[in-house]
């Protein structure tokens, strides 16, 4: 997978060691391309998950470089946080073309999840996955993360297989 399109990580080493600092600055380039200047996501609106807020901080945000399964108990996750202004970006490249017919340099696939469409981008080796929920006339991001495990990569690529599939028959 080449990456070189997309903006360098944010590393927690860049700020020596200072997690208030680095949080900030994460949040910053966050706001940057969610609030600032949102990304295009085909014809609909790009709108942010608010609540529950901490710190000053949407949901979004939180979810974009913690990890956990509540929302009260997230923990920071610093792959996460380096790859912070990677979403944007995988967002602009989303073409919906299937396979073959798409020059984006991210592929994508759709499952249904609490009675909401989430469309799934990645890249081809997996190693990366965005999570956007779509709700008719406005799409949320709602979380994005490295996927580090082989096996992990594998579960992903036959999800993606299995819907793509499922299009063509």
């Amino acid at each position: 997978m080449s990456d070189n399109w997309l903006p360098d990580l944010m590393l927690f080493s860049d700020f020596n060691g200072d997690w208030n600092e680095y949080l900030e600055a994460l949040h910053s380039a966050f706001e940057k391309d969610f609030v600032t200047s949102k990304p295009k996501w085909l014809n609909k609106r790009v709108g942010l998950k608010r609540h529950p807020e901490y710190d000053g901080k949407s949901a979004t945000f939180w979810h974009m470089i913690s990890e956990g399964s509540s929302e009260e108990d997230r923990t920071p996750d610093l792959r996460r946080c380096e790859h912070i202004r990677w979403p944007s970006p995988m967002m602009e490249e989303h073409d919906e073309l299937p396979p073959g017919e798409s020059k984006a340099r991210v592929i994508w696939w759709a499952e249904e999840r609490r009675n909401e469409t989430r469309v799934l981008l990645s890249f081809e080796d997996f190693s990366y996955l965005m999570v956007v929920a779509d709700r008719g006339d406005y799409v949320l991001p709602w979380t994005a993360y490295p996927v580090e495990r082989g096996h992990q990569q594998q579960k992903l690529k036959k999800r993606y297989e299995a819907f793509w599939k499922t299009q063509k028959g």
